[in-house]
């Protein structure tokens, strides 16, 4: 193969919060990097995903939804991570709820560049109960943009994630590869670390956590085919300590054994993982807090 055969280029998912975009890049990649749950702001920071297939190479790039509704600290180094991202990629996926347009899915489509090819991902298309009910939609949708291409689909279906695939490969420049064919991602273990136990906290606190807590990896040292990490997650009240730690200790233990065996699945290595509880108030509103935590 030569390298004017060759393809590769970065391709944005942007859209709000909850629309499937973590869930997206984990099919396209065909590995899971981007935490996901059903908790609004999940995703935080830019994470690329990278899928090689036949003479193109994808970089996906998994932004965190755009913040419309919060004002802090956090919430401003969010949307400047998503604006930043759009300005470096030479395609964008634009992920809404098929169906669905909301306001908020307004305002990140005003955000989108023009001199971009933007494709809308119409996701989560199992979930409409009659196909016919998208047409109307689908032609009220082509009034607000002249989108690259239309893609009703389903990130949980193999089938729907290849054909997107073959969809995107034209819109990549040709040029030689940026990474090696079998590269899934350019963030370290540790970042991956700390997502996989931000998610299980999550995802096992339900609503009960407000989202503005965080992980931070204390020590993280390989001997052989064992990791050993220490990590603290962060909250913003005594009450929010209680809540991650439960009765007796069972829902911090529980946290830490989910991430650990999500973990061990993930590097085929064993892991022995220690995690602490720490309070730091008013820490998301803080950008001396935030460039201390890893935002960028």
């Amino acid at each position: 193969m030569t390298a004017t055969a060759q393809r590769c280029g970065l391709v944005a998912i942007v859209g709000r919060p909850n629309v499937g975009k973590s869930t997206l890049l984990n099919a396209l990649v065909g590995q899971k990097l981007s935490i996901t749950s059903d908790k609004a702001q999940t995703t935080r920071h830019r994470i690329t995903g990278i899928r090689t297939r036949e003479a193109a190479q994808f970089i996906f790039v998994d932004t965190p939804g755009f913040q419309t509704r919060h004002g802090n600290a956090l919430n401003r180094n969010l949307n400047r991570t998503v604006r930043s991202v759009l300005a470096d990629v030479d395609a964008v996926l634009f992920v809404v709820e098929a169906g669905r347009f909301s306001l908020d899915d307004a305002k990140v489509l005003a955000l989108l560049p023009e001199d971009k090819p933007v494709l809308l991902i119409a996701n989560k298309q199992d979930e409409v109960k009659r196909r016919a009910d998208l047409m109307p939609w689908m032609a009220s949708m082509q009034e607000r943009r002249d989108f690259a291409q239309f893609v009703p689909m389903s990130a949980k279906k193999a089938a729907d994630v290849e054909r997107l695939l073959g969809i995107i490969a034209p819109y990549l420049p040709e040029q030689p590869w940026f990474y090696e064919a079998d590269a899934l991602t350019d963030r370290s273990e540790r970042f991956l670390a700390s997502e996989l136990i931000r998610e299980k906290l999550f995802r096992l606190t339900g609503d009960e956590l407000p989202y503005s807590c965080t992980v931070v990896i204390d020590k993280f040292e390989e001997e052989g085919n064992l990791r050993r990490i220490a990590a603290t997650i962060v909250v913003e009240r005594d009450a929010h300590k209680g809540m991650v730690i439960g009765d007796g200790g069972a829902r911090l233990k529980r946290i830490g054994s989910e991430a650990r065996q999500e973990l061990e699945r993930l590097w085929a290595a064993k892991v022995f993982l220690e995690l602490w509880v720490k309070v730091r108030s008013g820490w998301a509103d803080s950008e001396e807090h935030l460039r201390s935590y890893g935002y960028e």
